[in-house]
């Protein structure tokens, strides 16, 4: 079954390497390596397979799997034969995590917006102007945003979907094909 060959070198880097990179963004280094092993491994995984590969325990493993999971960023997949859960990266888990960067960064123009109006441009130009700047910058990049994120979900339909679906291991054959 997929997922039962030890991770080679280059892999192994890459997954250290991405625990790296998360806990730039600051998030936990343990999401990084998680996301890094799923990425780099052609199947379904499950806890325990997740944990030994990582040589960590399986409660921290778990709440990552369950926050990537809230996130959308990975899927459970039923694997034939077995009662235990599997998972794997969301075949498009680059757009997700963007489109969920995205979104927080709406926030932000939310906040401008609901402040422009009540702040006091007479009393108190500077705040109101500053306020005003926020608006723009955050409805600039919320519009560039949403339009390179299209642009991406055309190329990963067009480019990636199929590609990707054919290097993952099939749950009920263990063999290369769509994993879904």
């Amino acid at each position: 079954m997929a997922g039962s060959e030890p991770t080679d070198g280059v892999a192994r880097e890459f997954i250290q390497d991405f625990g790296e990179a998360y806990l730039q963004f600051g998030l936990p280094r343990l999401m990084g390596h998680v996301v890094g092993l799923l990425l780099s491994d052609p199947g379904p995984l499950s806890l325990d397979a997740i944990t030994e590969r990582l040589q960590v325990s399986k409660g921290p493993v778990s709440q990552v799997m369950r926050r990537l999971r809230d996130a959308g960023l990975v899927e459970k997949q039923w694997v034939p034969g077995s009662r235990r859960d599997y998972y794997r990266a969301h075949p498009d888990i680059f757009g997700r995590a963007f489109a969920n960067h995205a979104a927080l960064l709406r926030t932000n123009l939310e906040l401008a917006r609901r402040y422009r109006d009540r702040v006091d441009a007479d009393a108190d130009p500077h705040f109101a102007t500053r306020v005003a700047e926020m608006e723009a910058f955050y409805a600039r990049m919320v519009s560039q945003l949403s339009e390179f994120l299209g642009a991406w979900q055309r190329e990963w339909e067009s480019s990636w979907k199929d590609r990707i679906d054919a290097s993952e291991t099939s749950p009920a054959t263990g063999e290369p094909g769509a994993a879904s």
